[in-house]
């Protein structure tokens, strides 16, 4: 059964379009054909002070991978990009790629080491509007998922 998957990606180091191209490269041949990919949107960093600029995106993929497995897969493609560390307890760094889960489905996870939809992406305009030019009829509600929380 193929599911539709929604990633906000994020880069502020090195060549930040390019590391973006080859991120959304990796889930297409991992994860599943990505059907859909906003315009690339540069932003201040959020949660944290550095004079690098961010470049986010948001792209759709149709997969037949379960949530766990597409997170297993977006772990190591940061890890092979470069991804040292994991942001923690609200301590956000400098990084090449970020690959966050924002919906998949309609499903509802909240487990300790998965939350879907993704708990800050309707605090996160450089999340929200470039998945909303990929998703207009976004179907999850800020009060939904704040309820769901």
């Amino acid at each position: 059964m193929k599911h539709l998957v929604y990633f906000g990606l994020g880069s502020n180091l090195g060549n930040r379009e390019q590391l973006l191209r080859k991120a959304i490269g990796k889930l297409d041949e991992r994860v599943g054909e990505v059907v859909r990919q906003s315009s690339f949107l540069e932003t201040e960093p959020w949660g944290f002070s550095s004079p690098h600029r961010f470049v986010n995106a948001c792209v759709a993929c149709q997969t037949e991978r379960s949530p766990h497995e597409v997170m297993t897969i977006t772990q190591d493609i940061e890890r092979e990009m470069g991804r040292l560390q994991k942001s923690h307890d609200g301590i956000f760094h400098d990084r090449t790629i970020d690959i966050d889960i924002l919906l998949y489905d309609h499903l509802h996870v909240d487990l300790p080491d998965l939350k879907i939809p993704h708990p800050l992406m309707f605090d996160r305009q450089f999340v929200m509007k470039p998945l909303r030019e990929i998703c207009p009829d976004l179907s999850v509600t800020e009060k939904e998922h704040r309820k769901a929380m």
